[in-house]
């Protein structure tokens, strides 16, 4: 698909971005140099499994920076919109999710019980009334968009869920760019 070869020119100029633009405690930025490699072939599953590699890669990498509060409960508002985006978590997606949130690297700076309380809330309230959990969710969300490296790690960290089942449906999209119109980021700068 050619979405994800733009997401991921996206992620690469994104990438190159932060390697300038170190600012105060750029340690590590510098290490990202093998990721962007060479163009994989047109296979769009090889594209998003990169995308997402490299996505993990660039949140590693801010690992030791994403310690706040806002960048936990916007990841794990983002995670419930994007696990609700079609309308409906059934608990094997619900469990699914819950693993792919305790088990990511940066995610596991905060306790899994706090992670999967603020996931959880989200989803509940998103399945008991539509409108008002994604009001709530997106207002969460906001709250990072303080410091733009912790808002667009949030992002990041919503794409890297999204796409984790190989798929990223135009309703998990539209998700993403809900949550980066609350953060005050161009959707393009994602490629949604």
């Amino acid at each position: 698909m050619a979405m994800w070869d733009k997401i991921k020119d996206q992620a690469k100029t994104f990438q190159q971005s932060q390697g300038t633009r170190t600012g105060a405690g750029g340690s590590g930025r510098g290490s990202h140099g093998p990721l962007g490699g060479g163009r994989p072939g047109s296979s769009s599953g090889g594209s998003k499994a990169q995308l997402i590699g490299m996505f993990k890669s660039q949140l590693a990498s801010a690992k030791n920076e994403l310690k706040s509060g806002a960048y936990r409960d916007a990841s794990m508002a983002l995670c419930a919109l994007v696990a609700a985006a079609d309308g409906r978590v059934d608990p094997s997606e619900r469990r699914r999710v819950e693993e792919l949130i305790v088990s990511n690297e940066v995610l596991q700076n905060f306790p899994a019980d706090q992670l999967r309380q603020r996931f959880n809330q989200h989803v509940d309230r998103l399945l008991a009334n539509v409108e008002q959990g994604r009001a709530e969710a997106l207002q969460v969300i906001g709250e990072a968009a303080k410091k733009p490296a912790e808002a667009r790690a949030v992002v990041q960290t919503g794409m890297v869920v999204a796409g984790a089942d190989g798929s990223f449906d135009q309703s998990e999209q539209q998700a993403i760019r809900e949550a980066c119109t609350a953060l005050s980021i161009p959707p393009s700068e994602f490629g949604v």
